[in-house]
């Protein structure tokens, strides 16, 4: 197989408020925008959304988003911390903290459940660091 272009497609409920909630606060551009399915891009990749009772989709398959973490890197994640959460208020679902392994982040919840690990790489603790390759 080759593949030419890879990125998840969300289903949800509110494609509008969902597209809005990438746009404003991730960034991203749209390239294309129907009522029911949006395809976002930003510098680093695409992501698409999708009306999850669209006919396209088949039956059985309509359910919510549940138990999906999408991970955002940024330069500083202490920074987005406080616009995201202190300013905009979005909901909090992790409290900015840093792991062992080598990550400043939190997580906040987006429009239809799907969770936002924003995440800033730290140097790793001397337990972890042997795990990194290269």
């Amino acid at each position: 197989m080759e593949i030419t272009s890879f990125y998840p497609v969300l289903m949800v409920d509110d494609v509008a408020t969902a597209t809005q909630f990438y746009r404003e606060e991730l960034g991203f551009e749209t390239t294309f925008e129907a009522d029911w399915y949006v395809s976002l891009r930003f510098a680093g990749g695409e992501l698409a959304l999708l009306d999850r009772t669209h006919e396209t989709i088949p039956e059985g398959f309509r359910e919510p988003v549940r138990g999906l973490l999408l991970n955002v890197e940024v330069p500083d994640a202490a920074a987005e911390y406080a616009r995201l959460v202190g300013e905009r208020g979005l909901p909090e679902r992790l409290p900015l903290r840093d792991e062992a392994f080598g990550q400043r982040h939190f997580i906040v919840e987006a429009p239809g459940g799907v969770l936002i690990d924003v995440i800033e790489p730290i140097e790793p603790s001397a337990e972890f660091a042997a795990a990194y390759g290269g």
